[in-house]
């Protein structure tokens, strides 16, 4: 059975499409004077700015594609087409970081004149936008874990863009050139600090681990209190996608019951742990005398 998360997000999706615009715009400007006045530390939070661009774009195309009807080539539609973008994604970044760091440690050998009024003005520029953004996404964030993605992403960005802006004004009134490469280092930990996650959680998802968030033996013992239920076993959960979660199990239990009792397994596991897809098979016992019981995870 599956629950229709798309309707509330899809209200979302104007939201989307001004944070993606205002904040591409922003990339480029952030870009053009950070090379313009040798700002190390514009270039890294334009990058860090550009990698949270493409989180949106994932976020809202997760949103899209969740909306298209499975084929018969493609029984679970498209959904996880998000997670190998997750997956490109993290690994540009890590790239583009080294590239920041490289660049960081070239300026500290050989500092250049940098003006602190111009990186004090596109990094207050760019305060204004990724706070307007992730306002954007406020009221959403409580209830919808891809609209939660979102508001974290710029919140984050409006944190580190602050960061360069103190920046530019301890530059402008010491004059000290190795605060901008020395910001531009810090920003790269931090980019790294979240790609890795985002990669690591990439690949976790791709080889159909449990989600993070669901502890799977909270699940099993979920099953196993229903009433009529004597056991469980071939207990599946998995990722369809980076916002949605399947589940498969066989549930015995030998006196059988109506189809209401498997409804309502199926919405107080949607309503208890967010599992959308549920596919539940009732054994009233083991067709197979020599099958071996089902002796737990590991």
């Amino acid at each position: 059975m599956a629950h229709d998360h798309s309707h509330g997000s899809q209200n979302y999706g104007k939201a989307f499409g001004i944070g993606i615009a205002l904040n591409t715009i922003y990339v480029v400007v952030e870009l053009y004077y950070g090379f313009m006045v040798n700002s190390s530390a514009l270039v890294a939070d334009a990058a860090h700015n550009a990698s949270d661009v493409f989180s949106l774009i994932l976020a809202w195309a997760a949103i899209k594609i969740a909306t298209k009807r499975p084929s018969k080539r493609y029984t679970y539609g498209l959904r996880k087409t998000t997670i190998l973008a997750s997956m490109i994604n993290g690994l540009i970044i890590i790239a583009a970081a080294g590239l920041i760091a490289w660049d960081a440690i070239q300026k500290f050998q050989n500092p250049a004149e940098i003006s602190g009024n111009i990186v004090m003005i596109v990094a207050a520029i760019g305060l204004v936008v990724n706070t307007g953004t992730a306002f954007l996404f406020w009221k959403g964030s409580k209830g919808d874990l891809n609209i939660r993605g979102a508001f974290l992403h710029m919140a984050a960005d409006a944190g580190v863009t602050l960061g360069v802006l103190l920046g530019g004004l301890a530059i402008k009134y010491t004059g000290l050139t190795w605060i901008d490469p020395a910001l531009s280092l810090v920003i790269v930990l931090v980019i790294l600090y979240s790609a890795w996650g985002l990669l690591r959680d990439s690949v976790k998802i791709a080889i159909d681990a449990v989600p993070k968030n669901i502890d799977i033996d909270e699940v099993e013992k979920f099953l196993m209190d229903i009433e009529g239920v004597e056991e469980v076993h071939d207990l599946h959960i998995w990722a369809m996608s980076t916002t949605e979660t399947a589940l498969s199990t066989h549930l015995v239990v030998p006196d059988g019951h109506e189809d209401q009792f498997i409804y309502d397994i199926r919405e107080q596991l949607h309503d208890k742990f967010e599992i959308t897809h549920t596919t539940l098979q009732i054994e009233k016992e083991f067709g197979d005398k020599e099958y071996k019981p089902y002796q737990g995870l590991e």
